[in-house]
């Protein structure tokens, strides 16, 4: 195979891990999954082969953690049946539809939806009850009363206060959030005890399992903020990649490698670090980034992956919105048959490239 539709890069010791000895998929201890909105979608094939193919007959545990649609994918492949939970994901995200500019109550009400579509009537049992797959969700529960509240304007006090903290100061984010780790209580995560921005550890159960995945996708100003949930602490939850954006957590690892499929080749840290180039990775020693490149982009409709401006871009064209979706998902074919050649080869010696700095 010739093309070069996807990116592979390593932190250091991944990377030298790699170089020595290839990739197989016991050296793979967590997987992470970034936030991001539809741009996920650029992964579907990636996600169905890594968990029917690759992984099958797995026995050791693999910790999967992310935020928002990376939690979703993980929570959709964790399942009896992970390509029709795969399925049923996409099917019901792709197949948004909104009049006007919608509310936070619309959105968040299609959000419901599209959780519901996903975990249908067995998903959480299932998925607590994977052979080895161990979900972990990533949300944050809001401090002070502004982020609290669900009226934009004082939510958007809370959060420009926020963003002029945290431009100077990463760490000053926890006067406003408190990172919340929804976790598979079968086995606790390498990561269970992180020090930058100590989480609020709560086991997942069926009764949770839901509305968690639900909080961690509560985009701020855009969807309502989820409380009363249960088993939880009293409180307003939120999206998780507010500061687990792309998955820099000290994932506590001495060995192996976290695999992380990625939509673009750079790791931001928060969701409000996105438009701050200095605020570099510092947790990514032991990763794998897999991410498509320019070359695969331009065979995209519009050259680019999805993203939420598709939904004003094609405002009132949805049909053309979801043909164009839905191509992204047929092409993502050739990047889930790109990494299969390249690990199963070994010629991910020769590929694998230092993150960028």
């Amino acid at each position: 195979m010739n093309s070069r539709y996807l990116n592979f890069f390593a932190g250091d010791r991944a990377f030298e891990q790699i170089k020595e000895k290839g990739l197989a998929p016991d050296d793979v201890k967590i997987m992470a999954g970034a936030a991001g909105g539809p741009k996920w979608l650029v992964m579907g094939h990636l996600d169905r082969m890594l968990f029917t193919e690759w992984f099958k007959g797995r026995t050791e545990p693999l910790f999967t953690v992310g935020s928002s649609s990376g939690a979703w994918r993980f929570a959709s492949a964790a399942q009896n049946d992970p390509v029709a939970g795969i399925d049923r994901f996409e099917e019901a995200y792709i197949h948004q539809f909104y009049e006007g500019n919608p509310t936070p109550a619309e959105i968040t009400a299609e959000g419901r939806r599209i959780q519901a579509a996903i975990l249908g009537e067995k998903g959480a049992s299932e998925i607590l009850s994977h052979p080895f797959l161990r979900l972990n969700v990533m949300a944050v529960l809001c401090r002070g009363p502004l982020l609290k509240k669900d009226v934009q304007a004082l939510q958007g006090l809370g959060f420009a206060t926020a963003i002029l903290f945290n431009a100077v100061f990463r760490k000053a984010l926890g006067l406003f959030f408190k990172r919340v780790l929804f976790y598979d209580p079968r086995d606790l995560p390498p990561y269970f005890q992180m020090k930058d921005f100590p989480p609020v550890q709560i086991p997942l159960s069926e009764e949770n399992l839901g509305p968690a995945l639900l909080a961690s996708g509560a985009i701020p100003l855009i969807m309502c903020g989820i409380d009363s949930i249960p088993q939880a602490p009293p409180g307003v939850y939120r999206d998780g990649g507010i500061i687990d954006y792309h998955m820099d957590i000290p994932f506590g690892l001495s060995h192996g490698i976290v695999l992380f499929p990625h939509y673009m080749d750079r790791i931001i840290p928060g969701w409000l670090d996105k438009k701050l180039f200095w605020r570099n990775p510092v947790n990514a020693d032991r990763t794998l980034m897999v991410s498509p490149s320019q070359e695969f982009l331009e065979l995209l409709p519009d050259r680019k992956i999805p993203d939420r401006n598709d939904f004003w871009a094609y405002q009132d064209r949805d049909m053309e919105r979801v043909a164009a979706w839905k191509e992204v998902v047929e092409r993502s074919r050739m990047l889930a048959e790109e990494f299969m050649e390249t690990v199963s080869s070994g010629r991910i010696r020769e590929r694998i490239k230092p993150l960028p700095a």
